[in-house]
């Protein structure tokens, strides 16, 4: 016991009094638009169709970016040859919508040349984050309080997010401080973290956890998976894809896994602490 008491002295406190403050190992992409010629090589390296380019006509060209289906791979960075690509390293990305993490600009196109020049950001459809936020609050408000109970539900992960689910419950970002604790029962939870793409021999049973939790239930999709279908796509033989083909989403955490740092992020998103940064 003593040996237990000396060591834990020498070990100090290992907890990061700022999870978010630190930088993750990998990121997503980020395009300077400025720089982007719309030549569809990044479009062509993804293996997700996180990066499209599409033509609205022939003189207009537009290339959007959705983290919901990005994993990160960096096959982006590598064929751009204009050097418009990077990785970004910052973990406050979660999003109220799936519409919010995507970002899309449009080109002119010259006729002669066929070069794209940029022409614009393009505004996204649907609710900013602002009334996104204000309608979560709402709904969770004097319910919820500075607590949360989380069932985390497998709807056909690769184990990837369920790793760093686990990783948040270690002494280095600690979540139960944040007043945020794991439960095995949906009926004793506030949040459903649901990971992977619903596939179908999950649907029903996901179906009937979202129905044994209490209102006011949030619903909180983990991962490239959880947030688009990812690399299995939706509407598979096997596949229904992202968690809002099944149940209403809450709040959308992007990544291949999410670090950490972003899931506890998320969670505070859910509980309405902290607004999302996407």
């Amino acid at each position: 016991m003593l040996g237990i008491l000396a060591k834990s002295l020498r070990t100090g406190i290992l907890t990061e009094a700022d999870p978010f403050g630190k930088l993750a190992p990998f990121g997503f992409p980020v395009v300077d638009f400025s720089r982007c010629t719309a030549c569809r090589a990044c479009a062509s390296a993804c293996p997700t169709g996180a990066i499209q380019a599409t033509g609205r006509d022939t003189n207009v060209q537009v290339l959007s970016l959705s983290y919901a289906a990005c994993i990160q791979c960096g096959a982006c960075v590598t064929a751009c040859g204009e050097q418009a690509v990077r990785l970004s390293a910052h973990v406050e990305i979660a999003a109220y919508t799936r519409q919010q993490l995507a970002q899309s600009a449009s080109f002119d196109v010259d006729p002669v040349s066929g070069r794209c020049t940029f022409r614009a950001i393009e505004l996204g459809p649907g609710i900013g984050l602002a009334e996104s936020a204000a309608r979560l609050r709402d709904r969770i408000h004097g319910l919820l309080g500075r607590s949360l109970h989380v069932r985390q539900v497998d709807a056909g992960s690769c184990n990837g997010c369920e790793m760093e689910i686990v990783a948040t419950t270690n002494p280095l970002y600690d979540l139960e401080r944040f007043g945020i604790h794991l439960v095995a029962s949906p009926r004793h939870a506030d949040v459903l973290l649901v990971t992977g793409p619903v596939t179908r021999n999950m649907e029903i049973a996901l179906r009937r956890t979202y129905e044994a939790a209490p209102e006011p239930r949030v619903v909180v999709a983990v991962g490239a998976c959880g947030c688009s279908g990812g690399i299995f796509g939706e509407g598979t033989y096997a596949s229904v894809g992202g968690v809002d083909q099944v149940l209403p989403v809450d709040v959308y955490i992007p990544g291949c896994p999410p670090p950490p740092q972003a899931i506890l992020n998320g969670l505070l998103v859910a509980m309405g602490v902290r607004e999302a940064r996407v």
